[in-house]
């Protein structure tokens, strides 16, 4: 039988999902730019991922992993853009 494992009462997929929703619902894209190569070479990354800023000033900047040990690309289902490339 397969644990399931909770946080605060609710599934790991449910908790990670509401805090995530919490964060990205309702917000607004307000600058997409590729990060510096000084933020590149500060994280120790070789790929320099694309930076989304938010009308919160926080900004979403995709990695290879939980870890953080590069930068990432973005699956998307655009017509036209199927990834968003790191470079």
């Amino acid at each position: 039988m397969k644990k399931e494992y909770k946080i605060d009462g609710k599934s790991v997929e449910q908790y990670w999902t509401d805090k995530i929703a919490k964060n990205l619902v309702g917000k607004t894209i307000t600058k997409v730019e590729y990060i510096g190569d000084d933020e590149m070479e500060e994280n120790m990354w070789y790929k320099k991922p694309i930076a989304i800023c938010l009308d919160n000033r926080y900004w979403l900047i995709p990695m290879m992993d939980d870890e953080g040990n590069d930068g990432g690309a973005i699956s998307t289902t655009f017509d036209d853009l199927g990834t968003i490339p790191v470079i």
